[in-house]
């Protein structure tokens, strides 16, 4: 995808040059992109960033933000929340009048409040273990970093400890609130009770190890400085390349109430909340997305938001205290309807997500699934949409949309692709290996034979990766095993004798051997020298019921992006496969070891592969 900026401000077009080549920012470059008058042509540059990983996708989430208590050991200068025990507007929720709150349409529960100095720890257990007792579906993020060590000290527990208890009772991932600012001076004026910088990275690398995803913020618009906020920025991106732990960045516009802090003006401007959304999609390269908080933002800034880098409205809240009580002038409940209408109007695609930004549903049209791994940027990297959008999205979860009748057409988990063949049109592209694919590896503590009765954590992203593992080991090995699937994003994976990783992932942690096994197998060249065939892993496929112009238009889309991709091979892929570590030998390699035309050969694959899972299933029927 190429984009063409006609920039006033030529330091901005010297930062966009480093962008478009991969290229890390630096300190500089954020205070100069903050310096620029050029306003215009810095959102267009976070839109780029935006395109090149969310596609034209924004993401919101049926939520219900819960504080169950406002009363607070701590006396933060910048919270009109807290209060002490026995003020008039203290109060303490009971387990019923939280479960009240929630209902059963909800994915997510997010759970942050004050800390009193009576409450025992079984409290905050039962709270989230009655949650998920009367609700079972609904994910819970909770507990900011300040409160896990709030947790640690009171209740003398280890961090581990503390969120290994959590967990056991529903928790899912953490929020990212307590950062504030990684600034010891504005620590030490603004909130020196609280934790500095060192404790919420370490208790976020803590998390992230322990396999439980989190969230992180920046507080802006009070006494720190611009510096300081590029260097919040660095400090983040930097444990991010350490865990790769971050699900998503939250600007955090300060709120003055009545605090007594004088900030540069009463609230931050439109520009600056804007200049700090593009700025953080900017130099948080490695972190997927960025969120446009509307709670605190308002509707009209956070719509403007999703053309300046970001790509996700968070969601419905509902009885959200903290951010109202300093101030905030967003309505306090946005309704879904209103959220889906937002993201319409900004052009994008209007994604229903889960806790993990898992797309659950989505509300547009025209729609064409993108696998977002290094072997499909051939087919993607020079696709025009015209009237179509794009939607990045894991295999199984565009299959799981395209039963929901919600993706037009896309490059189908060929599993998906032969469970709904009689609905979708087959296509010409595919993605096949000759005989191995380097993508699709079972990292494992044992040989094959050995893995009977063995735990084997399997990806979240894929159904054919997933069918051709337990086809390998029941009837090439005869081994069963036990299957457990793991979330998208970080996992514990030492709790498993083996793990199935897909795509980048599996890619980086070949190259990397991140998580310490002592075996590495590559299921497509289990599967060449079992059969003597390539594999076929995805097929491109439409809708049936398209108009004949769509179909034609799609035929030529594809065929267009197809002969280009071949073309560039050497090319296309070195921006991409920079990012996951590799060099443009290794990049080049890779692709090349992929047909990504569907012929005679990789027709017969299929048929095999679907007989032996068929044969599978009549086998467990019986």
């Amino acid at each position: 995808m190429t984009t063409t900026i006609n920039f006033r401000d030529k330091h901005l077009e010297t930062i966009f040059t480093k962008v478009q080549n991969g290229e890390r920012l630096s300190l500089e470059d954020g205070l100069a992109m903050y310096a620029t008058n050029d306003f215009i042509s810095l959102g267009k540059m976070a839109h780029y960033v935006q395109q090149q990983k969310s596609g034209d996708a924004v993401y919101f989430v049926l939520n219900r933000k819960i504080e169950p208590t406002n009363i607070c050991v701590l006396s933060c200068k910048f919270c009109d929340f807290a209060t002490k025990k026995g003020k008039p507007n203290a109060y303490e929720m009971t387990t019923e009048e939280i479960l009240s709150k929630l209902s059963d349409e909800l994915h997510e529960v997010h759970i942050t409040g004050g800390m009193p100095a009576d409450w025992e720890w079984e409290r905050y257990l039962n709270i989230l273990r009655d949650i998920k007792k009367h609700f079972p579906n609904i994910d819970i993020k909770a507990f900011t970093a300040i409160e896990i060590d709030f947790f640690h000290k009171k209740f003398h527990l280890p961090i581990e400890e503390v969120l290994r208890q959590l967990v056991d009772v529903g928790l899912r991932t953490m929020p990212g609130g307590g950062a504030e600012v990684f600034s010891e001076r504005v620590r030490r004026l603004l909130f020196n009770q609280k934790i500095g910088a060192k404790v919420w990275l370490d208790i976020h690398r803590t998390a992230h190890k322990m396999g439980i995803p989190t969230n992180c913020t920046l507080l802006y618009g009070h006494i720190e400085t611009l510096e300081e906020r590029i260097i919040h920025l660095l400090k983040l991106r930097e444990l991010q390349d350490e865990t790769n732990g971050f699900l998503s960045f939250i600007p955090l516009a300060f709120q003055p109430g009545d605090t007594n802090i004088k900030p540069r003006s009463q609230y931050t401007s439109a520009i600056d909340d804007l200049k700090t959304i593009a700025i953080s999609r900017l130099m948080l390269d490695n972190i997927p997305h960025i969120k446009a908080y509307w709670v605190m933002l308002t509707e009209e800034v956070a719509s403007v938001a999703l053309n300046f880098g970001a790509d996700d409205m968070d969601g419905t809240v509902g009885e959200e205290r903290i951010a109202h009580d300093a101030g905030a002038i967003s309505p306090m409940k946005l309704a879904k309807e209103q959220i889906v209408k937002i993201i319409r109007d900004a052009g994008k695609i209007p994604v229903e997500r889960d806790i993990y930004y898992n797309p659950l549903n989505i509300f547009s049209e025209n729609v064409i699934g993108k696998i977002p791994y290094l072997n499909a940027t051939p087919f993607y990297n020079s696709m025009e949409k015209q009237q179509f959008k794009i939607l990045p999205i894991a295999p199984r979860r565009m299959g799981e949309l395209a039963k929901k009748n919600q993706i037009d057409a896309g490059l189908f988990s060929l599993v998906d692709f032969l469970q709904q063949e009689n609905s979708f049109e087959l296509l010409n592209g595919c993605i096949a290996t000759r005989d191995q694919v380097k993508s699709v590896m079972l990292f494992s503590n044992f040989v094959w034979e050995d893995l009977q009765g063995k735990k084997i954590g399997i990806t979240d992203e894929t159904a054919t990766s997933v069918q051709l593992l337990k086809v390998l080991l029941e009837k090439k090995y005869k081994v069963k095993a036990q299957f457990e699937r793991m979330h998208s994003g970080v996992n514990d994976y030492s709790k498993y004798d083996a793990v199935l990783l897909i795509g980048d992932t599996a890619l980086q942690a070949k190259h990397h051997n991140y998580f310490g096994y002592e075996l590495v197998f590559d299921l497509a060249k289990e599967w060449y020298e079992w059969q003597k065939l390539p594999f076929v892993f995805a097929v491109w496929a439409m809708k049936k019921n398209l108009s004949g112009e769509k179909k034609e238009t799609l035929k030529v889309i594809l065929q267009h992006s197809m002969e280009n991709g071949e073309d560039n091979l050497e090319t296309i892929g070195l921006l991409h496969g920079k990012a996951i570590g590799l060099t443009k030998e290794e990049i080049v390699e890779y692709l090349q070891g992929f047909n990504y035309h569907l012929g005679e050969r990789e027709k017969e694959a299929m048929k095999v592969f679907k007989f032996l899972m068929e044969r599978e299933r009549e086998k467990v029927v019986e």
